[in-house]
């Protein structure tokens, strides 16, 4: 059996997600200066889903729910893909975006990070955040960036939030404005399914100047997602 129908034999019985990876297996001098590529993230015909919720990574802006065949149509009139995102959302969020571009970013980033030194910490925000506990995360942001640490911010939205994206996005303007003299943004917020991520990085040492400080012990972070879970059987 010579190297072409190894080839379509381990084609013809793997499934399409696996396809890429099993002809990886094939004899070095098939695959030479070639590097094995895993894909993580469904693209164009191998996304399962009827519907899909659509984003246009090039400006932000959302598309609606689309039927898959016309979110790849609308895709391919762009001369893009459609990648899938976000596939335990219902429905599942996919991008329009370069695939090539979007894989070099990816190896980028899990670079960037395996190559860093610092943690990433994480603070959580809700849309109605009260004063006292916005203030309190803040406190715990500096803590970690005065550490030298990352801080990825997370606001999730719940229920009939989704209708109010905008007041999401000021208090993520908000938080980045607050920590101005603690950190610089690193990654923008951006919507991802139900909530808006934004990564900020330490500011230099000799840079850093704390707003928040306390003399008192700061309380540990707390996981909301039991109260959010209470929220949302409100809302419905």
């Amino acid at each position: 059996m010579n190297e072409r129908e190894f080839s379509r034999e381990i084609t013809s019985h793997a499934n399409p997600e696996t396809t890429i990876t099993a002809r990886a297996a094939l004899p070095a001098r098939a695959e030479e200066n070639r590097l094995p590529i895993l894909i993580q993230n469904r693209v164009n015909g191998r996304i399962r889903a009827r519907e899909v919720r659509v984003i246009l990574a090039s400006t932000g802006e959302q598309l609606g729910v689309m039927k898959l065949s016309d979110a790849i149509r609308r895709a391919q009139e762009m001369g893009l893909d459609l990648v899938e995102i976000a596939a335990n959302a219902n429905p599942p969020v996919c991008r329009i975006v370069d695939f090539g571009k979007f894989k070099y970013e990816a190896a980028k980033q899990e670079k960037d990070k395996k190559n860093s030194g610092s943690k990433l910490k994480e603070i959580k925000f809700r849309v109605n955040c009260a004063a006292h506990d916005y203030e309190t995360k803040l406190r715990h942001a500096e803590e970690f960036l005065d550490k030298g640490n990352k801080v990825r911010v997370q606001l999730q939205f719940r229920g009939r939030e989704m209708a109010h994206q905008e007041l999401g996005m000021a208090v993520m303007a908000r938080v980045k404005g607050d920590l101005v003299d603690m950190a610089h943004v690193e990654t923008e917020p951006k919507l991802m399914g139900r909530s808006v991520n934004m990564t900020l990085a330490p500011l230099p040492a000799a840079k850093r100047k704390r707003k928040f400080l306390s003399s008192h012990h700061l309380p540990p972070l707390e996981d909301s997602d039991h109260e959010d879970e209470e929220e949302d059987k409100d809302d419905e």
